[in-house]
């Protein structure tokens, strides 16, 4: 997983006057725990909006007064109405502990079931992977190339030697039927009973991905 540095600044106080001082100078609160001690700390808003709003996920180098501290953003909190941060939770890393982090998943090739008038339908744009640092992956890629009408690609199909959180019967993608499409005699066979099942599933994974 790439790693970028991030500056920050350590509070002298951590009670709601001061937060509230922070955010009006454009900065946001924000803690680093699982080490052994939690250190508060602000950020430049400018500067966490930047690994936030992407779909990439990094390994963070917090540098304050001096010292670096390996994190990850682990929580975010944002305001209800203005959707602006206010509060973020980076959990300090170990080289042999694992972690939980959600991955970017990203569908690779052209589907056979949207070549032939398909609708591709992504359920998960992340994943729950548990590793240890060294070994987080950047994004997990999902070859959909042989997809048809009414298949769909769960968790349990994928091979990849990462050790993944959703339940093993979440639906990362499925075609569905377009009008228009064509069938051939293998996406027949499958039908739409897979499409079905496809759907019934869908809904709840995705909640899961929230």
């Amino acid at each position: 997983m790439k790693e970028v540095s991030l500056s920050g600044s350590l509070r002298e106080n951590v009670g709601k006057k001061d937060a509230t001082a922070i955010r009006n100078a454009e900065r946001v609160p924000a803690v680093i725990y699982g080490g052994k001690e939690q250190i508060h700390f602000s950020v430049k808003h400018t500067d966490l909006e930047k690994l936030v709003y992407t779909p990439n996920v990094y390994i963070i180098n917090v540098e304050l007064d001096g010292k670096n501290y390996k994190t990850i953003i682990q929580d975010l909190q944002q305001d209800p109405i203005t959707d602006i941060m206010i509060h973020a939770d980076f959990i300090e890393l170990s080289d042999d502990k694992k972690v939980k982090v959600n991955v970017p998943v990203k569908l690779e090739g052209r589907a056979i079931g949207v070549m032939n008038g398909g609708k591709m339908r992504q359920i998960f744009r992340k994943l729950k992977v548990y590793a240890v640092p060294g070994e987080l992956p950047d994004e997990i890629v999902i070859d959909v190339s042989k997809l048809r009408i009414g298949q769909a690609i769960r968790v349990r199909d994928l091979n990849n030697g990462l050790e993944i959180l959703n339940p093993a019967s979440a639906v990362i993608c499925s075609i569905k039927t377009a009008r228009g499409a064509v069938a051939d005699e293998e996406e027949e066979e499958g039908g739409e009973e897979a499409a079905a099942e496809g759907a019934e599933e869908a809904a709840p994974a995705e909640e899961s991905a929230e």
